[in-house]
């Protein structure tokens, strides 16, 4: 009976999708321990033993310090894509390009993030935090709809994208 239940809590946490709470964030998510621990009107009690540091560990490989909180919003950091839209290493109008074209995007999509960064010497213009190529492609196809000028400068790049958890 005592392997049955160690085997069961073992598996349990391999195939749980939830993760811990982080030190430095201070976002706290329910982890399988918390779940475990539930009591509940005419079901059993299970109690786990094991130190706080293997507690700390659930969830640390996936998620570990990738969690960022900005506000009442916290979002988990991960290897996405993005739709470049604007590239430019004109010191004079690039800078200037790069804002003109995110306001317009914004005016359309408002909801979909935008991100301006210099990075000597160029100015990028980047959209979204995409999961999957394929997400960014499909956000991609509408930006070359909506502003067929800029559709040559288009494509997707892979880069660490904000998702977030709540």
């Amino acid at each position: 009976m005592r392997q049955i239940l160690i085997l069961f809590c073992l598996c349990s946490l391999l195939s749980v999708s939830s993760w811990g709470q982080t030190a430095d964030t201070g976002v706290h998510v329910v982890t399988i321990f918390d779940e475990m621990a539930k009591q509940e009107p005419g079901k059993g009690v299970v109690t786990v033993h094991q130190s706080d540091a293997i507690r700390a560990l659930v969830g640390a490989h996936m998620y570990g310090t990738n969690v960022e909180q900005e506000g009442e919003t916290a979002y988990l950091k991960i290897q996405g894509y993005r739709a470049q839209v604007f590239s430019g290493n004109n010191q004079r109008k690039s800078k200037d390009e790069a804002f003109r074209k995110e306001k317009e995007i914004k005016e359309l999509f408002p909801d979909v993030p935008t991100y301006v960064t210099y990075n000597a010497p160029f100015w990028k213009l980047r959209v979204g935090d995409f999961r999957s190529h394929e997400e960014a492609y499909q956000m991609m196809r509408r930006l070359m709809a909506a502003f067929p000028d800029y559709a040559k400068e288009m494509y997707i790049v892979k880069e660490e994208v904000k998702i977030p958890l709540n």
